[in-house]
């Protein structure tokens, strides 16, 4: 399987990395830490790691350009990368913050999908996975413009659902709650108590590479 991967060297996305290639999936991974990424090649040298800003529309078509000649169509994107919000009630973030995480949250996932499906068309296959969130259908202070974020991410996926030709489908994803660096910055220590991205992950690929086109336009839970 051919999997398309933003947000690869860190949190969930790099824990996702270590368990496709163990199932034996090829990855193109795109992520922004030049030190990472070159860590990420030396140890899983049969994959592809590129560098990406997803908020930035040309940077995503680059992306999708390059890993189309290195790998083909993918088998399944998931829009993983996002950023959360330093935790302050909503009128004490500043405009910078807001615009900042709308611009890799919803922005970021649109550019790829904007890149990523006309080739996906062409081949006739593929799921997009859209990573929400359990504040993406629930809220909680101090994390207003993360919510709204994947609440956004919901609505763009059950449309895009309804857009697709057949054969392909879009799915938003919830993680459920993982001790990530996302995590520890809203729950402090208490995010400990929590699974750890690599615990997560080995339930999490499986699943996710077991998606099917029937499931187009669902909003699910990993296990």
């Amino acid at each position: 399987m051919i999997i398309w991967l933003t947000g690869c060297t860190a949190g969930l996305g790099r824990a996702l990395v270590s368990e496709f290639t163990l199932l034996g999936h090829t990855v193109v991974g795109g992520g922004r830490s030049k030190a990472a990424l070159a860590e990420l090649r030396d140890q899983f040298p049969n994959s592809h790691f590129l560098s990406i800003d997803i908020a930035d529309d040309s940077s995503a078509h680059t992306f999708c350009e390059t890993a189309l000649k290195l790998s083909g169509s993918p088998d399944l994107l998931i829009n993983n990368a996002a950023v959360i919000n330093h935790p302050a009630p909503l009128w004490q973030i500043s405009a910078e913050e807001f615009d900042q995480l709308t611009a890799t949250n919803i922005n970021g996932t649109a550019n790829m999908i904007r890149h990523s499906v006309p080739h996906m068309i062409s081949s006739n296959h593929g799921i997009i996975v859209n990573l929400s969130s359990g504040w993406g259908r629930g809220t909680s202070p101090r994390v207003a413009p993360y919510c709204a974020s994947k609440w956004a991410i919901e609505g763009l996926t059950q449309s895009l659902a309804q857009e697709l030709p057949a054969g392909l489908a879009a799915i938003a994803i919830s993680p459920g709650v993982i001790n990530t660096e996302m995590l520890q910055r809203i729950y402090g220590e208490d995010a400990q108590n929590h699974r750890s991205p690599a615990e997560w992950a080995r339930a999490a690929a499986p699943f996710l590479c077991s998606l099917k086109a029937s499931q187009n336009g669902q909003s699910l839970t990993t296990p």
